[in-house]
């Protein structure tokens, strides 16, 4: 492969991120130009930042770099701005400025709020024993057929029951929120009606948008007249500067939760089970000594990086190791490359299970820091300390099956066989 150079390097290049190695890429920028800006042939460039001090401190100052004129870098000029039409025209609200992850203070620290408290570290520990139960079902589903889909029949399957049950999603519709989870987030993958095969949208997706939408309402007016224990009811009874919140940002909510909820915990927990096959002697690692659990989790964690970058946009003309940055213009933090910075991790291109410290920022910094952390840590936890357990000798049965993106570090599928395995639920 044909080593990147800096006037190369252009990561809008989906396809990069599924046939090529990014991070050889985000390497020779650390290296070469840690400040770097990105031609796009269809409008204005934007700023790769690949630096993990750089990240880090543009991370929390939502003063100089605002979320709220979008997060998600525009590929191709036309998809992401089709999507917040889309949204104005269906619910009455641009998601810019309105959804609480496009959002900045003081707006975003009073949304949080609202949620705070069911992902409390508190609060999740609670759950512990209702996911290990949920996790022990799942595997016994499998365990004694000697083979699986790690993605579709394990790792996919608890965060999304868990933030289903959270939020309030009735069980019927469970397998509906992660069809959703990929459409939304699937928007560069063909597979998922992205990429090149994706053309304007169709009259048959606006009806399925239109019937979500009257779907989530139907079930806020019901939680209107009966809460529950669950977020859904505080969202529909809750109330943002004094004013009760509308169906539109009842939605936006709604989707942030089980898209975030789900979608990046089946994420790391799959790359995690990969590097694991891929470094065995890690594995053994940890299965000889299963109190190295809570420092796998994080190098998961960050290994993985699931979320692979967020945008910002400067509010006022400023810099960046000395490189001038315009008010207005979008600067793009890659979070793998952050977390394998050479300046902050002593060999961070190595999958280490006892890495100690481990100061990365999968999650985030700032007011922006990862809602549900405290929650994917316990579900990692818990999925991996189980599987260990009962399926320690876990191989590939095939390459896995990568999305197409450059947001999202995901698998779609992967197959995988092992020693089969009694029952125990």
């Amino acid at each position: 492969m044909t080593a990147p150079t800096i006037e190369t390097i252009d990561l809008t290049d989906v396809d990069l991120f599924l046939h090529g190695d990014p991070h050889a890429v985000w390497r020779t920028l650390r290296n070469e130009a840690p400040v770097h800006y990105n031609e796009r042939s269809w409008g204005p460039g934007f700023w790769n930042i690949t630096k993990y001090e750089d990240v880090l401190n543009v991370g929390v100052d939502p003063q100089t770099w605002i979320s709220g004129k979008g997060i998600i870098l525009d590929n191709d000029g036309v998809r992401t701005q089709r999507e917040y039409e889309m949204s104005e025209q269906e619910f009455g609200l641009d998601p810019r400025g309105n959804m609480m992850i496009m959002t900045d203070p003081p707006r975003h620290t009073f949304m949080r709020q609202l949620v705070n408290k069911a992902f409390t570290h508190k609060s999740v520990r609670r759950m512990e024993p209702h996911i290990r139960e949920l996790v022990t079902k799942i595997l016994d589903d499998v365990c004694e057929k000697g083979e699986c889909d790690f993605v579709m029949d394990i790792s996919r399957l608890v965060p999304l029951e868990v933030i289903c049950e959270m939020v309030g999603v009735p069980e019927g519709d469970w397998e509906a929120m992660f069809e959703l989870s990929n459409r939304v987030l699937g928007f560069d993958d063909p597979e998922y009606g992205g990429g090149d095969a994706r053309q304007d949208l169709s009259a048959e997706e606006m009806q399925m948008s239109f019937e979500l939408f009257n779907y989530l309402s139907s079930l806020v007016a019901e939680r209107k007249t009966n809460p529950r224990e669950d977020v859904l009811s505080v969202l529909a009874n809750g109330e943002l500067d004094g004013q009760s919140l509308n169906d539109g940002e009842i939605f936006l909510f709604f989707l942030l939760l089980i898209l975030a909820g789900n979608e990046t915990t089946r994420n790391a927990t799959s790359g995690g089970m990969l590097a694991l096959m891929e470094n065995p002697e890690q594995r053994q690692r940890l299965i000889a000594d299963p109190s190295l659990i809570t420092t796998a989790v994080d190098e998961i964690v960050r290994w993985t990086s699931p979320v692979m970058h967020f945008e910002r946009v400067a509010t006022k003309d400023t810099e960046i190791r000395g490189q001038k940055i315009k008010a207005g213009e979008e600067v793009c933090l890659w979070y793998p490359s952050a977390n394998r910075d050479e300046e902050k991790f002593s060999d961070g291109d190595s999958f280490d299970i006892g890495r100690s410290p481990n100061e990365h920022i999968a999650f985030g910094k700032g007011e922006h820091f990862c809602l549900g952390a405290n929650l994917a840590r316990l579900e990692i936890r818990v999925i991996f300390e189980e599987v260990m357990k009962r399926i320690p000798d876990m191989e590939l049965a095939g390459p896995p099956d990568k999305l197409r993106s450059n947001f999202l570090n995901g698998i779609k599928r992967m197959p995988v066989t092992f020693t089969p395995s009694a029952k125990i639920g």
